[in-house]
């Protein structure tokens, strides 16, 4: 992929967003992108979640890759970039401590629902003028960035046990954005601390790069 503006990769994303409007679907910017720039970051990428199924996913688009059709999850490549979609969806069961053994389609919010912290919960409407309307939060996400605080969703313990990475996840984003970890989500990440060493050096290197 080619190294360019973040501008760039931003209306490229608002181009993919706009296309799943235009075919009746619901778009919008998700997690990292929606975070940093209510925090005044410029982001790195752009992710995208959308009521449209993987299949009509790639149907509106040329390029695509199916890096995880099955959770959902398709790489569109739009001027240059690679742009994260996903459909909206619930997950269940998560026997190795990382995947979900079932995954349905949902509602926006019920996507949020399952994610890891209110920091990433965060949704954006990069169409909407007005800066307000603009963010969408079911999780209390705008004010615990406030607060800097990393809560998790709903119950931490849950959160830890469907994915460990996430372990070291509340770590890295507490030291990078100089937040503290709320109460009970320590108290969560403390109980399953051990659980840490089941997750691949891959991914761990991966999350700290």
């Amino acid at each position: 992929m080619k190294k360019v503006s973040t501008d760039a990769s931003r209306q490229a994303a608002i181009e993919v967003l706009s296309r799943l409007r235009e075919a009746d679907h619901e778009a919008y910017f998700a997690g990292g992108a929606v975070r940093d720039e209510l925090m005044g970051v410029r982001p790195k990428d752009f992710d995208i979640t959308t009521s449209a199924t993987p299949s009509e996913v790639t149907a509106l688009f040329e390029r695509c890759v199916e890096v995880g059709a099955q959770f959902g999850v398709i790489l569109v490549v739009h001027r240059g970039f690679e742009i994260e979609v996903a459909t909206f969806r619930t997950e269940s069961g998560y026997a190795d401590g990382r995947r979900p053994d079932q995954v349905q389609w949902a509602s926006a919010r019920e996507d949020v629902l399952r994610r890891d912290f209110t920091i990433n919960g965060l949704l954006g409407d990069p169409l909407c003028e007005d800066a307000a309307e603009a963010l969408i939060d079911f999780v209390g996400g705008a004010a615990d960035i406030k607060a800097g605080l990393i809560r998790a969703i709903g119950k931490a313990k849950e959160r830890f046990a469907e994915d460990q990475l996430r372990l070291l996840r509340a770590i890295r984003f507490a030291a990078r954005l100089d937040f503290r970890i709320e109460a009970l989500t320590w108290e969560a990440l403390l109980a399953r601390a051990d659980t840490i060493t089941g997750v691949s050096a891959e991914r761990t290197r991966a999350e700290i790069q």
